[in-house]
């Protein structure tokens, strides 16, 4: 450096860098509420969480919040006032933090949990579409975009979701979606390998027809999205329930090894036959545009769990594995969602393809429609979506902390 008397100096060798300082969030969600999506996400955006065998302080900073629906038992309340986090009325206000214009650095959309209807298919209304619509509305106006997170599928309609994925191109903002399932542990650890000759895939799990279908769905789409040449998108999909399910099982001589190496990773198998225990059983069977075929399996009382099995050409044994989910408080594969969407907020880049959450969404909708139309086959030409899969490994690897009341 230069001093006043123009010497040279040697730079002070104990200067520290001063700390960069955190991206600024805004926490848009339906309702927080103990172990709800907002509170097992957003609680940890403002306290931290244990990732990897190691307690992680947020990389992040949350400072607006907006709440659509306030529950009985609300948290957002005591956690804004304890973390110094503003609620606001609006959408716009908690992005532009009372302002004229956009004043984040990132948003995170959680719409899930809350009072919302259900259409005549069987579809939970959450406002996830109109939620985005109103940050996007701040960006045109402010002339500026900034990453946004929306957790699981994006719409219960493939417009909207095509909609908000167009809007993240138009904008040039990251965009990062889908759920915590492909990012949780797995057990065996697997990952097909890229570029995989593979052909068919099952998975299968419990829950409701459309909330655990998409997780399932998801599930399986992280693994085939591997396959050679990358994925092409969705020809079209058939929702099946009941004695067709193990009817098309049998019809289709790959499915009924695939599912039976699938379910033998379950931790929750209940004794006894599989087909004897699921009274009420139901399948998404995909028709993928290259000719690969994927099956999502609905089996209430038979597993609680998801799990997953490929064959790959030139392996002698079918691939397999579980999707852990940790079934108490912390619910710790949440910190593995968290964590990839902080590395979005730092990075200013989607660690993963939104592309993957895209598709399912409208192989999702499309499936609902058949089991709403009488099980019909639903062509699906629209569902082009083509990208390749993130380089990387992105599901946890660490040891999963005790179940405890604290996240």
């Amino acid at each position: 450096m230069i001093t006043r008397r123009g010497l040279l100096t040697a730079a002070p060798l104990l200067a520290a860098a001063a700390p960069k300082p955190k991206p600024e969030i805004a926490l848009v969600v339906t309702e927080y509420r103990p172990n709800a999506h907002a509170d097992v996400i957003g609680t940890r955006l403002l306290g931290g969480y244990d990732y990897n065998g190691k307690r992680q302080e947020p990389r992040v900073k949350v400072v607006s919040m907006f709440t659509d629906q306030v529950a009985a038992n609300d948290l957002s309340r005591p956690y804004a006032a304890k973390h110094g986090v503003p609620i606001h009325d609006t959408i716009r206000q908690a992005l532009t933090r009372g302002g004229n214009s956009l004043a984040v650095d990132g948003v995170v959309i959680v719409g899930e949990h809350g009072r919302y209807p259900y259409n005549e298919k069987g579809q939970h209304l959450y406002p996830r579409y109109e939620l985005f619509s109103q940050v996007v509305d701040v960006f045109k106006t402010s002339g500026r975009s900034v990453p946004v997170f929306c957790d699981k599928h994006l719409s219960t309609e493939w417009r909207k979701a095509k909609w908000m994925y167009d809007q993240s191109r138009e904008l040039s903002f990251p965009f990062l979606a889908g759920s915590s399932v492909p990012v949780a542990w797995r057990r065996p650890a697997l990952e097909l390998p890229l570029n995989a000759n593979v052909r068919h895939a099952v998975s299968a799990t419990y829950g409701g027809l459309e909330a655990y279908g998409y997780h399932a769905m998801e599930a399986l789409q992280c693994q085939a999205e591997r396959r050679a040449n990358g994925e092409t998108g969705i020809a079209a999909v058939q929702c099946l329930e009941g004695p067709e399910v193990w009817r098309w099982t049998d019809a289709n001589p790959w499915a009924r090894p695939l599912l039976d190496a699938a379910v033998s990773r379950s931790e929750t198998r209940e004794p006894g036959k599989l087909r004897d225990n699921v009274k009420d059983p139901a399948v998404f069977v995909l028709h993928y545009k290259d000719g690969f075929q994927g099956a999502v399996y609905l089996l209430n009382g038979g597993i609680k769990d998801f799990v997953f099995a490929a064959q790959v050409e030139g392996r002698k044994q079918i691939d397999s594995s579980l999707f852990f989910l940790q079934p108490g408080r912390p619910y710790a594969h949440f910190s593995g969602l968290v964590w990839w969407i902080e590395d979005m907020m730092l990075n200013k880049r989607a660690p993963y393809p939104v592309e993957r959450t895209l598709l399912v969404t409208g192989a999702l909708a499309a499936g609902m429609e058949s089991a709403w139309r009488g099980h019909a086959r639903i062509e699906t030409p629209y569902l082009d979506v083509n990208y390749q899969p993130a380089k990387g490994t992105f599901y946890n690897r660490g040891a999963v902390p005790p179940l405890k009341e604290d996240i």
